[in-house]
């Protein structure tokens, strides 16, 4: 019984961020004069890549938004991942109209329910330290996938490294 609970809540989460990811048309901004007291511009932009609308971190779409990394079996902020957050939260503070999803992530290593909760674990924390660093809470939401949606498909540390991380997802700009 307790197995099906946890096969149903993966089910509705992976749906639920399925659902998430659906596109929406956006205007084209082409011959528009984005220097407007009323538009927004993304500062970075030019120097960076691309900010997209559900662009992420993991694939350089999330303009110069980093995704972060985590030792084993911990939510802890630390050297490196310090630097790469405080870079994010100075591209947020700039980027004013920008919303985010940090998504917490885990290597295959645990349970489910185990990877699920460290994912969150993650991702709050991550939320958390940019919060601190001056970015509104209501631009950050969160969310953990676990060990469901992998970047490296090894098994071996390197591979777990790289998979034990947060990630930022675009989801307003």
């Amino acid at each position: 019984m307790k197995l099906r609970s946890v096969l149903i809540l993966t089910i509705l989460a992976a749906s639920l961020s399925l659902t998430s990811c659906a596109s929406k048309k956006t205007k084209s901004t082409e011959g528009v004069d984005n220097t407007s007291p009323d538009s927004t511009t993304l500062t970075d932009n030019a120097k960076t890549g691309a900010v997209e609308l559900n662009g992420d971190s993991d694939s350089n779409r999330a303009g110069s938004l980093k995704t972060v990394y985590f030792d084993y079996n911990s939510s802890a902020i630390a050297g490196s991942t310090k630097e790469a957050l405080d870079s994010n939260a100075d591209f947020l503070k700039k980027n004013t109209a920008v919303k985010v999803q940090a998504e917490g992530h885990c290597d295959e290593r645990g349970s489910v329910q185990f990877n699920l909760a460290l994912g969150e674990k993650r991702a709050k924390s991550v939320r958390d330290y940019l919060v601190g660093a001056g970015v509104a809470a209501n631009r950050i939401t969160v969310i953990s996938l676990g060990k469901e949606k992998p970047v490296s498909f090894g098994h071996d540390e390197e591979s777990w490294s790289k998979n034990r991380r947060a990630n930022f997802v675009v989801t307003e700009k």
